[in-house]
């Protein structure tokens, strides 16, 4: 493998995804914990006689169940990281989750804390403890509004379409058990990406509605 600006050293790496590129060659797109998403050319790595191709697959020890679920924070990680930013705790972060998904842990609290620990990192954190504009902690019993670029605010409509500060709460210390925290969790987490992503849509996204819907994506 090669690339074309500088050489780095041998380091640990998570395939995100590749494409063809000429005959027997592939574009690559790594993570990488020292330096961050890089792109790499795999030559000789197609065909019959490729020995390697096996090797370059994402998430190999992952079941089936997970691998959605990985894609998904794999394009997570295309869509919001620069090349040849470092960024070891990310790094850590993904790897973890990984792990997590191999082990059979639950798909969704997994997730959120990626999701969370994503925008942490990105310097986009969400204030899972205090109200944005008045400072003050937020209650377990009350609801709140979230708004980008703001925080969370006291709702204005009724519960039922608020988020819980018990499931705010519970999101900020990374202990997510009932629906309803799940899905509070959900909801304040797609709007702070979707802030980052600028109206991109996620793939993943679009495949997971359309196999809830039980029709082809």
């Amino acid at each position: 493998m090669s690339r074309s600006t500088r050489r780095v050293a041998l380091t640990p790496g998570y395939l995100l995804h590749h494409r063809p590129w000429r005959d027997t060659s592939r574009i690559l797109d790594v993570l990488t914990r020292e330096h961050g998403r890089l792109t790499l050319f795999a030559r000789g790595v197609r065909g019959t006689r490729a020995k390697l191709a096996a090797e370059l697959q994402p998430f190999q020890l992952l079941l089936l169940s997970c691998l959605l679920a990985a894609f998904y924070l794999n394009e997570l990680l295309l869509k919001l990281t620069t090349r040849h930013d470092a960024l070891p705790e990310l790094f850590d972060h993904y790897h973890r989750t990984l792990e997590q998904l191999r082990g059979g842990a639950r798909l969704e609290p997994a997730l959120r804390v990626f999701e969370k620990r994503l925008l942490e990192v990105l310097g986009y954190g969400l204030d899972l403890a205090s109200e944005a504009r008045s400072g003050l902690p937020l209650e377990p019993d009350a609801y709140y509004d979230f708004h980008p670029g703001v925080g969370l605010l006291p709702a204005r409509g009724g519960a039922a379409r608020a988020l819980c500060g018990r499931s705010l709460l519970s999101l900020a210390r990374e202990t997510l058990h009932g629906e309803r925290e799940l899905e509070d969790a959900r909801r304040v987490l797609t709007a702070a990406l979707g802030a980052c992503l600028e109206g991109r849509p996620l793939a993943t996204r679009l495949v997971a509605k359309a196999m809830k819907r039980g029709v082809s994506p």
